[in-house]
């Protein structure tokens, strides 16, 4: 992030890490959404963002535009995807779905500014049956390997999908030992959700999303349907903090 633009702390409260000593205590500044605060907070500032997903497309329809302004504020944005995205009923190639959507995720990642991917082979759409100490021993060592001062889901209470709340369990599990926060890509009216503005980033990274997501040529025919849903959503991207 550059020097001299507002920071929101990464922080959840009570958080419970302990502090050299001798040193003073410092007072992280939290966002509260409620009556008399701002209509949207700055992008938290992050010098390491790993977000972890189900299954790619994720990255580009539901955290495109996050990522992307990470990134454009300094941060090395990584990308854990559990799976291969074989599950899905769409397929516009003649290629396999566990072949070709690692492929079209590459393509993506590269638009919106990750630097790095990992893509594991847990089943598509089966997530609840790998074993949660697997998975979490999964997202555990990007976090070894990336240092993240955030980790990134999708909140499973928006979209009721069970891969994407294994996701945020195994996230805050690998999370609470190393001090990382998670935070969730959350919908309007969230419980415990706060918009974000994105500043001068809003425009081109919506732009910037929907050409990531036709790099997603598999899942072509559910394309009109995700830049439908992009263009309703006019107002800030929103987040809310895991416990």
């Amino acid at each position: 992030m550059t020097r001299g633009a507002a920071a929101v702390s990464l922080r959840p409260p009570a958080s419970g890490r302990a502090r050299p000593e001798g040193r003073a205590p410092r007072r992280p500044r939290q966002y509260r959404a409620g009556p008399g605060t701002p209509a949207a907070a700055p992008l938290p500032a992050a010098r390491s963002v790993v977000a972890v997903i189900a299954r790619p497309g994720q990255e580009t329809a539901d955290l495109g535009a996050l990522l992307y302004a990470f990134g454009r504020r300094g941060a090395r944005v990584a990308l854990l995807c559990l799976t291969r995205g074989e599950a899905s009923p769409l397929n516009a190639t003649c290629e396999r779905l566990e072949t070709v959507r690692p492929w079209e995720l590459q393509v993506a990642a590269g638009l919106l500014g990750i630097s790095s991917i990992r893509v594991s082979d847990y089943p598509d759409g089966a997530l609840t049956l790998a074993p949660v100490p697997d998975l979490t021993a999964r997202v555990r060592s990007v976090i070894r390997e990336h240092a993240p001062d955030l980790l990134l889901v999708i909140d499973p209470a928006v979209t009721g999908d069970a891969d994407d709340a294994r996701v945020a369990k195994a996230a805050c599990l690998a999370a609470q030992p190393a001090g990382v926060p998670v935070a969730a890509r959350t919908a309007p009216g969230a419980r415990g959700g706060w918009p974000l503005d994105l500043g001068a980033d809003a425009v081109v990274g919506r732009a910037i999303q929907l050409s990531a997501m036709a790099a997603h040529a598999s899942q072509s025919a559910a394309l009109p349907r995700l830049r439908q849903r992009l263009d309703l959503q006019a107002g800030p991207e929103r987040l809310r903090w895991l416990a």
